[in-house]
């Protein structure tokens, strides 16, 4: 039985890159926090995002290639809507992007933690 056939483990694996993806387009939103014009991205809603297409894969080009288990292309960054802009243009509120990271690690702490408790449940399982 192939666990990432699991449908809990396919769910962890695109919930984590989700967030992964998450972070990085919020680390860009606040090391552009300073810069004129800038406006603030962030990914669509994660629901939003498993309910649309299948995330596509990478083609293998030979037997020995190992498949990845999730590819980051499907979770493509949108412009947000602003709530203040600045006199220079930028439109990144920096409390408001440091409460989404740490909303961000809460969920990726979750997850792992659900993950590895899944996995201890079907380690003791198979013993």
């Amino acid at each position: 039985m192939d666990p990432l056939a699991i449908g809990l483990f396919d769910l962890s694996d695109r919930r984590l890159a989700w967030l992964g993806q998450r972070q990085q387009v919020l680390a860009q939103n606040v090391a552009n926090a300073d810069t004129p014009g800038y406006q603030p991205r962030d990914l669509q809603p994660f629901a939003q995002a498993l309910a649309g297409a299948d995330p596509p894969r990478m083609a293998m080009t030979s037997p020995l290639d190992l498949p990845p288990l999730v590819q980051a292309g499907w979770l493509a960054a949108h412009a947000v809507r602003p709530e203040a802009i600045a006199p220079d243009g930028n439109a990144v509120q920096v409390e408001d992007q440091l409460a989404k990271v740490a909303d961000t690690q809460s969920a990726q702490q979750l997850v792992l933690g659900l993950y590895k408790k899944y996995l201890g449940m079907f380690h003791t399982a198979l013993s």
